[in-house]
């Protein structure tokens, strides 16, 4: 028979006690930290779900910051080509009020006045930023597209601003894993590129040396080339629609996405609070009764044998 000695009790309790005060303080820290993967060991395949579900978070946020630039640059390029665009429609307005051979010089002088205002502003648009960026110079988004030098008087000479390119490059947003979006619209497409006939700078030099020499003809002439440039910059707006409802689209997707992604990372993560105070009262109530009889057990000596 095997010969149960003090010591096989004492190393029995021992072990006992430090099991169960292992057991009580993993499920201790648990409770103190919320979650019930603490270490790799703790649970290892939990543990490979929850850093692959923080990786893709993680990828989810940056795809959302990088959507809600998109759509900043979009709602800025929306607003200022609407702005082309009503600038246009001005343009229509003095140009069919011009085109009345009726007008006298004056009122012609004072027509040329405003069309000359509306280049300038025209060319301000052309060299709107956002962000430090200028919008209409493609990939040369540092550059101002339309800079031009200015006398004494601090006055700009625009008479080349219908041969002045723009930067033809996209500027692209990764808005979603492997779906990359250009969200920029050149000047070119805007104003018209080098050599069209209906390049609305050109369009407006011709219209101002008629109004100064009262060549009606000319001013007429600009209106079919009026409503060209008009149809391609409500195009181009269409576009900008397009696409921005298509990031909106990716921009609830992606929501979504962190949604299930955040709960999928809870279920491999976070710890059941009910159940943990429960089991912890349980290893509580069974160390305390360990301490108990493990005091009964090293307490026993000779001399209590010699009673």
């Amino acid at each position: 028979m095997l010969r149960v000695t003090s010591n096989m009790m004492n190393s029995q309790l021992m072990l006992n006690l430090n099991r169960n005060a292992r057991s009580m303080n993993n499920t201790q820290l648990q409770l103190s930290t919320g979650r019930k993967v603490n270490r790799p060991s703790d649970d290892p395949v939990a543990m490979t779900y929850s850093l692959r579900y923080r990786t893709e978070l993680n990828s989810n946020d940056q795809y959302r910051s990088n959507v809600d630039s998109a759509l900043s640059w979009l709602d800025y390029n929306d607003t200022t080509v609407g702005q082309v665009g009503d600038i246009i429609k001005r343009l229509k307005d003095l140009t069919i009020q011009a085109s009345n051979s009726t007008n006298p010089p004056e009122a012609l002088t004072g027509i040329q006045t405003e069309v000359e205002q509306l280049k300038e502003q025209l060319i301000d648009i052309g060299n709107s930023k956002l962000n430090g960026k200028y919008i209409f110079n493609g990939q040369m988004y540092d550059k101002k597209p339309y800079d031009f030098p200015k006398d004494a008087n601090h006055l700009s000479d625009t008479s080349n601003a219908g041969k002045v390119p723009t930067d033809p490059g996209n500027i692209n947003f990764i808005v979603g894993e492997s779906v990359q979006l250009p969200i920029n619209v050149t000047g070119d497409s805007i104003f018209g590129a080098s050599g069209e006939d209906d390049h609305l700078f050109l369009m407006i030099d011709r219209l101002t040396d008629a109004l100064g020499k009262s060549e009606f003809d000319v001013i007429s002439a600009q209106l079919d080339k009026l409503d060209t440039r008009m149809d391609k910059v409500l195009t181009v707006r269409a576009e900008i629609g397009a696409k921005t409802n298509r990031v909106e689209l990716m921009a609830g997707r992606l929501e979504d996405m962190g949604i299930n992604l955040t709960d999928l990372q809870s279920k491999a993560e976070d710890a059941d609070y009910e159940k943990l105070i429960i089991q912890s009262k349980i290893q509580e109530s069974i160390y305390n009764a360990s301490l108990s009889v493990g005091a009964k057990i090293i307490s026993t000596t000779l001399v209590d044998f010699m009673r």
